[in-house]
């Protein structure tokens, strides 16, 4: 945290950290209850949906209850969702979960499927046609105010310093935002939501989180059946790998291809990037892709705790929205509805303070408000399926998060109670000695890539000659501490090509290719040691996603 020093200093009433469908929904929402209140959101991408990935398919509820004309208005969505089946893959077999089998909590009435990054940028047009001013290309790099005070709003990031810290030609200054309360909705992991959680005690029980990896095909039309949306379990994860696939038929031939991988798994020789590139090799995967162009490649964290891992929402000054809270359904793989919902009930909490004169204090009905909208009874329903996947691995777990969820259903109740996270994903690893050790087939160049081809098509900008925002509290622990240990994991996890061991002049060193990044914050979450926090680059740097 941080006072303004000599920045210039701007005020509003309400300051909104991330552009996402969390942040722009609170944006509207406040608009609606009072059109005087004035909104300011503050988004690090080059443009509103630059950095946003999502699967997606959308429970529609959440833009029913902001927008109730989305549909009249234009929303950029693509086909209803036509058939929703889970499989159980093997090496070569499809197993498909019969419908009848599947609990209530897993089914999604009138799904839609999207591209994310489309719909923020319409959800940021209605924000501007109500008033919100909305600034791309700025990055909220630190907390406005004094550790042990409220929030008071953000100071963003500089721009034009060279690597060393130095300013360069064109320099300028960040400057102070200042508001009566602050909403941060930065998605998973976000580096104020870190810093705020920590600073103010918090968190409940560890988040975990998943890495999830998308790629867009363009599809032969005779494979292409728009609406059809297919979940995968097993291969290519081992039992002890929790996580899954998925395939989604949107609109004009397109595929939405992906893999969740749940970041609490246990093998530091795994790479979630190389699994994915044998998800597609499976034949079910495979025969979709023949005669296909990959168009898109991207990466990103999703928090996948559930209801146990959300952590206080409400801080003196303000409080978490959206993925930044955690409020993913990871049975379902749904949160757009949950976010918008969150930012709903954000607004209608701060708009009633603002309205009473209040600001910069504690709204000790922030999280009330919030939960109310339905996402409390939500997550509630699914809230020991995370922990039964990591206690019993894929197979039994998933047999025995069946058998919680339709006894929650029929009964209203779980026999289980409340089933705790017993430790974050960064502590998982085993010591590489303890594990037999996986190697990945070199990329075909045809359906199996690279890292730097994907990242490639992930559009990447970034200057190279800034501060280098994937930041080592030590940086000896890499080669002293981690590759001993662990081989020192981050080459793998990372599904970017940001993290290298050059070894060449045979004593090793770990480079750092930070312009490679694509701000999944898995290595913020991963690395044993603790020892990697990422913060924002300047405003406008990293990924540029289209449709994604």
């Amino acid at each position: 945290m941080a006072n303004a020093g000599d920045r210039e200093i701007l005020s509003t009433d309400v300051l909104i950290v991330g552009a996402g469908p969390a942040g722009l929904a609170a944006a509207i929402r406040i608009k609606q209850i009072n059109a005087d209140i004035s909104v300011t959101v503050v988004e690090k991408a080059a443009e509103i949906g630059g950095h946003i990935l999502s699967g997606a398919v959308m429970d529609p509820v959440g833009l029913d209850a902001l927008l109730p004309d989305w549909r009249k208005m234009g929303a950029p969505v693509g086909p209803d969702v036509s058939r929703d089946d889970y499989h159980y893959l093997t090496a070569i077999g499809d197993f498909t979960i019969p419908h009848f089998a599947l609990p209530p909590q897993m089914k999604t009435a009138n799904g839609v499927i999207i591209s994310l990054g489309d719909l923020v940028r319409w959800l940021g047009e209605q924000a501007t046609d109500l008033g919100v001013d909305i600034f791309p290309m700025t990055a909220a790099v630190d907390v406005l105010g004094d550790e042990s005070g409220p929030v008071r709003g953000i100071i963003t990031g500089d721009l034009g310093r060279d690597r060393a810290g130095n300013e360069k030609p064109g320099f300028a200054a960040g400057i102070a935002l200042e508001a009566k309360y602050t909403l941060i909705a930065e998605g998973a992991r976000g580096s104020l939501a870190k810093k705020l959680i920590g600073a103010h005690d918090l968190e409940q029980q560890p988040q975990k989180y998943g890495l999830g990896i998308k790629e867009i095909w363009d599809i032969p039309a005779d494979h292409h059946q728009p609406g059809k949306v297919d979940h995968f379990m097993g291969f290519p994860l081992d039992n002890g790998t929790s996580g899954g696939g998925f395939a989604y038929h949107a609109q004009d031939k397109k595929l939405y291809l992906g893999l969740v991988v749940h970041l609490d798994y246990a093998d530091p020789t795994l790479s979630p990037f190389d699994e994915f590139q044998r998800f597609k090799t499976h034949p079910s995967i495979a025969k979709l892709l023949e005669g296909a162009t990959r168009l898109s490649y991207g990466a990103r964290a999703l928090t996948a705790g559930g209801w146990q891992s959300v952590p206080h929402l409400a801080f003196a000054g303000g409080g978490l929205i959206g993925c930044a809270a955690g409020f993913m359904n990871a049975p379902r793989l749904k949160a757009i509805h949950n976010a918008i919902f969150s930012g709903i009930g954000a607004a209608d909490a701060v708009a009633r303070a603002i309205e009473a004169g209040r600001q910069h204090d504690l709204i000790e009905d922030f999280a009330e408000t919030i939960f109310a909208t339905g996402i409390k009874t939500e997550l509630r329903a699914v809230q020991n399926v995370k922990p039964l996947w990591s206690r019993l691995g894929t197979v039994a777990g998933v047999v025995a998060a069946g058998a919680e969820l339709w006894t929650r259903a029929v009964l209203g109740r779980s026999l289980l109670g409340t089933l705790k996270h017993a430790k974050g994903d960064f502590a998982t690893l085993k010591p590489e000695s303890a594990v037999a050790g996986r190697t990945y087939e070199r990329a075909d160049s045809k359906t199996r890539f690279d890292r730097a081809a994907s990242v490639y098509l992930a559009n990447i900008a970034h200057d190279e000659d800034q501060p280098v925002h994937l930041q080592l509290a030590d940086p000896t622990v890499p080669i002293q501490t981690n590759l001993p240990l662990y081989a020192e994991p981050a080459p793998l996890y990372c599904p970017a090509g940001v993290y290298e061991i050059d070894d060449k002049d045979e004593a090793p060193i770990f480079r750092i290719h930070a312009a490679n990044c694509v701000h999944c914050k898995t290595c913020d979450i991963k690395d044993p040691a603790q020892n990697i926090n990422w913060v924002p680059p300047e405003g406008g740097s990293g990924p540029n996603y289209v449709g994604m």
